[in-house]
């Protein structure tokens, strides 16, 4: 078992680096190992996946919040409807079949796949006009991107969209335990036309309330197991330290390439796992 939970914590390590990189949390990484690499079971899975969404919340967001990337009035604003969601998902998770599950996570990010796919050659938004309703809650803001040298300021636009989005994002994060931090970024960077890396690092600071809402829930069932969960949570939260610190020295072409083979391959184990194929 020692050797397992060994395994486990260099796993999520890497699982932390790339989740605060990418705003996904290390949930994508970590359910499909789990299941794929370990056989567990896909509750519990899911239930460790939870706890590194915290543990990668946690790691990643002091350091993005403290150099202003990250918008926490975008984020308190959007977390209203990803927390709602959250605890309906949690809800309904458990009356779904695992093999639905496997195949609802690997199109999930399939569809994450496809949408960093479309946006590999863009760098920051262009004229982006302001919404109303962010106008009157200031929604809008700048940061200093050091890839580029430069300060970048920025409005927000279809905000009812976004937080329509953001709901779905959180009844994602509670039936999968993956922060759904995919949509999350989805929502503030293609329809909210945030820029990528502001995208990123606000999704970080909201992953880790969505999957308290969750995990509490999760915990309530006995689907956190301690032995998977501890040396997840501690692997993920030192690899989203490192993360942090590496993502503010890419360019956001960089951050959208880097995670597409990855989210393809898992999108590819998990649906062929649901479906009863093997490799």
């Amino acid at each position: 078992m020692t050797i397992v939970a060994i395994k486990i914590l260099f796993i999520s390590i890497s699982a932390g680096v790339l989740g605060s990189i990418l705003g996904l949390g290390g949930g994508i990484i970590v359910t499909p190992a789990l299941t794929l690499l370990f056989g567990v079971d896909i509750q519990h899975a899911i239930g460790a996946s939870l706890i590194s969404v915290i543990a990668t919340s946690s790691g990643a967001a002091v350091a993005y919040i403290r150099d202003g990337i990250t918008n926490i009035r975008v984020g308190m604003f959007l977390e209203i409807a990803t927390t709602i969601g959250a605890v309906t998902g949690a809800l309904i998770g458990g009356l779904i079949s695992p093999n639905l599950l496997y195949i609802i996570f690997g199109l999930l990010l399939l569809y994450s796949a496809l949408a960093m796919l479309k946006k590999t050659k863009q760098e920051l938004p262009g004229e982006v006009p302001m919404h109303s309703v962010a106008s009157k809650l200031k929604l809008q803001g700048e940061y200093y991107d050091k890839a580029l040298d430069k300060q970048v300021p920025y409005n927000v636009d279809n905000v009812y969209s976004g937080f329509s989005v953001m709901y779905g994002a959180g009844v994602i994060s509670g039936l999968l335990g993956i922060g759904s931090g995919s949509f999350k970024v989805m929502a503030m960077d293609v329809f909210m036309k945030l820029p990528l890396k502001v995208s990123s690092a606000t999704s970080n600071f909201m992953m880790g309330v969505t999957g308290a809402a969750s995990a509490g829930i999760y915990l309530f069932r006995g689907d956190i197991n301690p032995l998977i969960s501890a040396p997840v949570a501690l692997g993920v939260l030192i690899g989203a330290t490192i993360g942090a610190r590496i993502m503010q020295r890419l360019k956001s072409k960089t951050i959208r390439k880097l995670f597409i083979p990855v989210l393809m391959y898992a999108a590819i184990q998990m649906m062929a796992q649901g479906l009863g194929v093997k490799f």
